[in-house]
């Protein structure tokens, strides 16, 4: 049986990490490279390294923190923010990241998705979708969060994923770091619509809300989350522990550093 994924998240802005509440209220939690050296070595399956103001600001993510936090890290990296243009792609792939993650720049170019697939493949493509129900629909939103699209979530995710996007990130903005478990209903509609695999983000608040998550929706893929790892209040191998002791595939890893 294939393992469920557990994959910290940094939110970096100005080459920190920070985290917040609704997308809002940031602040500083440590340097990526420490940071994303230490999930490696305890027990990560993969790592999200996000800038979270290049699309806003209008830049290009920066490459230098990029790549000496890659050059740390041992388990497969992702890493978004202000991917525009298959260029930015390449800068980012050489900068070391596994796979590069596309949200506002999609919007922007809804053909990117599609040619990035061709050139790069559809295992190194990851849609990311900041979603937030208005008015009863779950709608994308841009720039962070900060801007309404209009668009319905789940035709975008369908479009996206039959472009070749070989896999999808849900941030529920509505439930983004509040702590009160992810958001299934949102998480159960993404995985109706598509089969490649599903990411849920935003919510987690303690090991149980893993756990429900598996549980109640066996197609989701992975569980990523972002302060509960960085503020010490869920250790990855106590999470591991208990998907295993609730019959959830996790990957155990044997030595002094990991679990």
């Amino acid at each position: 049986m294939i393992t469920k994924r557990i994959i910290p998240c940094m939110d970096v802005r100005d080459g920190r990490v920070v985290k917040g509440v609704n997308f809002s209220g940031l602040r500083d939690v440590s340097s990526p490279v420490e940071l994303a050296k230490y999930y490696s070595e305890n027990g990560a399956d993969e790592l999200v390294f996000y800038d979270i103001t290049a699309s806003a600001e209008g830049r290009k993510l920066f490459s230098d923190i990029l790549t000496e936090t890659a050059s740390h890290v041992f388990i497969p990296l992702t890493v978004g923010g202000g991917i525009n243009t298959l260029e930015d792609f390449d800068r980012v792939l050489k900068c070391g990241a596994d796979k590069v993650s596309v949200n506002s720049g999609a919007i922007r170019d809804p053909s990117l998705v599609g040619q990035a697939a061709k050139r790069y493949g559809d295992q190194c493509v990851v849609l990311s979708v900041d979603v937030k129900r208005v008015d009863g629909r779950f709608t994308i939103f841009a720039k962070g969060g900060r801007e309404n699209s209009g668009m319905d979530a789940i035709e975008w995710i369908r479009r996206c994923v039959g472009d070749g996007a070989g896999e999808v990130v849900v941030n529920s903005m509505d439930t983004d770091g509040v702590k009160q478990g992810f958001d299934l209903d949102m998480l159960r509609a993404v995985c109706a619509a598509v089969q490649v695999p599903v990411i849920a983000s935003g919510g987690a608040g303690c090991i149980g809300d893993f756990i429900t998550l598996f549980q109640t929706l066996p197609r989701v893929d992975a569980g990523l989350a972002a302060s509960i790892f960085h503020f010490g209040e869920v250790q990855i191998r106590d999470l591991k522990a208990e998907m295993r002791r609730c019959g959830i595939p996790a990957r155990i890893v044997e030595g002094r550093n990991a679990e």
